[in-house]
């Protein structure tokens, strides 16, 4: 596993967490901060998905749509 370096704040803020006893150790943290990330993504993927759902609604109830016929 590759070792995490972190700016001088960083550190002091996962110590005073770690210290807080939010956290057990920087793996921890560090563990909940790519969590936070993976979520955001997740958000994110959903609104573009959605925005793209709506404009596609927006053009079907425009008329811009062709008929299927299977």
């Amino acid at each position: 596993m590759p070792n995490v370096h972190l700016t001088e704040p960083m550190q002091e803020y996962v110590q005073g967490q770690i210290r807080s006893g939010a956290y057990a150790n920087l793996s921890e943290v560090v563990r909940a901060g790519i969590r936070l990330l993976m979520e955001k993504d997740g958000a994110r993927q959903f609104y573009a998905l959605k925005a793209e759902l709506e404009a596609a609604a927006a053009a079907a109830e425009a008329g811009g749509f062709a008929e299927f016929d299977s």
